[in-house]
């Protein structure tokens, strides 16, 4: 008999509740890209204004001081060159045909005159520096003042200089809100996810408690007043009530930090495959191989959990006739336990081999996708192992690897 598995790796083809939130987080994050760019070219089409502004008023010292020699008794035109100089908020430097510096305003006082040994003097790299960042930034202004030509000079104003590094600030700013904002989000999220699904996985267990106490006790009767001491179907009657047992027991120790033991993984994995494959296709063929005396400290019945999740999957990517083969390695340099589960089933693209371990990842429309994702957190947060796809082929099948440590090495930590 073939088990309809609820769990399997193939690609997506419908729908669900993660896939959603997945699209809605896509969206919110182009939304908020385009609020940034939207930004960027207000900020950019303002800085450029202001820009155009400062260049106009240049402009106009300019055509002032080429005026400034014939109207040089005239106390209202001086009081208008003075004004126009105030409030040019871009540093200019005049230089004469030969490039010596004739004149400059809106520079830093400290460097284009100060006193040493009571002589007032300047820093000529200084000037330099200015000029060939304003050579840089803007093409020179031609004056022309009684005969003599000049050339004008000047740089973006320290104003206009911030706003243009403004927008990116400001992005980066939201960006880091917005991902703390996120994360903290996430976290809170997920706590009230893991205390809704133990409670549910608690009272799931303490539901069937009752019905597999009745069957016990069902099994029990039949067996004594048919006298089926040795009827194999009693037999397997049995071993599916034990089956639940344990399942319900797994439910019932989600949440909680598991006692680990010491067990021989060859052992384990060996006793679980001969009662899976009686309850799978006869056509899926199972082996076992590699190291069968290497130990690992393991809590059986979630364990065995693992194994089925993976065996599950890997018999729902088989189509037709198939194998699913476990090699138990040991690396003694690094003292760990490489398990490898290998398929010959339809392959997981390389595209979707950490997807597989999301919650939500299914292709059957009856599957909730949650067989790997329950096992890669059993495998790290309870056994502080990793579990990964090794490799996969499309057409060929897939192998999971599980690594663990071995039994000297565990050091218990709290999942």
């Amino acid at each position: 008999m073939f088990f309809p598995f609820c769990y399997c790796i193939l690609p997506i083809q419908s729908m669900n509740p993660y896939e959603k939130k997945r699209r809605w987080k896509f969206f919110l994050l182009i939304f908020a890209i385009l609020i940034g760019i939207a930004s960027v070219f207000y900020t950019d089409s303002f800085v450029k204004k202001m820009e155009r502004e400062e260049a106009n008023q240049i402009q106009l010292w300019v055509k002032i001081q080429e005026r400034s020699m014939f109207l040089m008794d005239n106390d209202n035109f001086t009081e208008i060159v003075e004004s126009v100089r105030k409030n040019t908020k871009a540093p200019v430097v005049v230089v004469d045909s030969s490039g010596h510096i004739t004149t400059y305003f809106g520079l830093d006082s400290t460097k284009t005159n100060y006193s040493t040994d009571n002589k007032l003097t300047y820093d000529s790299l200084y000037f330099v520096h200015q000029l060939s960042k304003m050579k840089a930034q803007h093409m020179p202004l031609e004056m022309n003042i009684l005969g003599t030509s000049y050339k004008a000079y000047y740089k973006d104003s320290f104003i206009l200089t911030q706003l243009r590094y403004f927008p990116y600030i400001q992005m980066i700013v939201i960006f880091l809100f917005l991902l703390t904002a996120y994360a903290a989000f996430s976290s809170s999220r997920r706590a009230e996810q893991d205390h809704v699904w133990v409670g549910l996985a608690k009272e799931t267990a303490h539901q069937l408690g009752t019905p597999i106490s009745s069957l016990m006790a069902w099994t029990e009767l039949m067996k004594s007043k048919f006298d089926a001491e040795d009827d194999p179907l009693i037999a397997e009657m049995e071993n599916d009530i034990k089956r639940l047992e344990i399942i319900t027991d797994r439910f019932s120790k989600i949440g909680s930090k598991p006692i680990l033991e010491d067990h021989t993984v060859y052992i384990v994995i060996s006793n679980f495959i001969d009662y899976f494959k009686v309850r799978t296709s006869d056509k899926v063929k199972f082996s076992i191989t590699g190291d069968d005396q290497v130990r690992a400290m393991l809590n059986i019945p979630l364990f065995d959990w693992v194994i089925e999740n993976l065996l599950k999957n890997a018999a729902n990517a088989i189509e037709n006739e198939g194998s699913i083969a476990i090699n138990i390695i040991e690396n003694l340099a690094k003292e760990q336990v490489f398990i490898d589960v290998t398929d010959s089933g339809k392959g997981i693209p390389r595209s979707k081999f950490d997807a597989v371990f999301q919650p939500g990842y299914t292709t059957r429309k009856r599957g909730w996708g949650l067989g790997l994702s329950l096992t890669k957190r059993i495998v790290e947060n309870y056994h502080s192992g990793e579990i990964f796809v090794k490799d996969s082929e499309l057409g060929k099948g897939t192998t999971f690897r599980i690594i663990l440590k071995s039994s000297l090495t565990y050091e218990p930590t709290t999942a």
